[in-house]
């Protein structure tokens, strides 16, 4: 579990492709003071396994459905990208809850500045629009944002200076993919109505079979 309050910006040292898909070895300062083999880190998002360790840097295993699936896949050697280490017991918590499992890929639209905020405005796949509410969550390559708004075809967020500075996302412009986490609890919610929909619509049980017999 982690919480989208990004620790730091690392970079891709090396790429090394597998059979099974690639191995990053990604160079990171702050993650990696306390960090052991076996640890989840998120690499703009996504939650990866620390296989090794070395000097400020650790090597992770990227399967090839985790490179379909994400922004992984088209990163290159000296790509920078975000970093934060999964919560621990007892850690402030400052962000939101996010799992490290990557929804889709957006692609960003448009970017505007007004005032010493810059919006950014994101278009994702009409499955996981349903997710998207005014003032609630997204992890936006693995950063916790507020939906500033919600657009026909996505939403958009308000990037402050700390965050433009400490993310990569300040360094991304329009036609750049990112990876997008929807709101945990949206999803889970979602998943709880139409699921229960279901089972009212296969019982024969309708809104109408229960006015009908008085119990509405």
């Amino acid at each position: 579990m982690f919480t989208g309050i990004i620790e730091e910006i690392g970079a891709i040292r090396a790429i090394q492709p597998s059979s099974a898909g690639m191995k990053l070895t990604i160079t990171g300062e702050k993650v990696l003071q306390d960090a052991k083999i076996g640890d989840s880190i998120a690499v703009n998002g996504v939650c990866l396994t620390v296989e090794t360790l070395g000097a400020n840097t650790f090597t992770a295993d990227v399967m090839h459905e985790t490179m379909k699936a994400t922004t992984l896949g088209s990163l290159s050697t000296q790509s920078a990208v975000n970093l934060e280490r999964a919560l621990a017991a007892g850690d402030r918590f400052g962000g939101h809850f996010v799992s490290g499992h990557v929804d889709t890929v957006g692609q960003i639209v448009k970017t505007r500045r007004k005032d010493n905020a810059r919006y950014v405005e994101i278009d994702i796949p009409e499955p996981f629009r349903r997710y998207l509410i005014q003032k609630g969550s997204v992890a936006v390559d693995g950063t916790s944002l507020t939906l500033f708004g919600v657009t026909e075809r996505g939403f958009i967020i308000s990037l402050i200076p700390t965050t433009e500075r400490d993310t990569v996302l300040g360094a991304k412009d329009v036609g750049d993919p990112v990876n997008i986490e929807c709101d945990m609890f949206a999803k889970y919610i979602d998943e709880l109505l139409t699921a229960r929909e279901q089972t009212t619509q296969s019982s024969g049980v309708t809104m109408d079979v229960l006015m009908q017999n008085g119990f509405v």
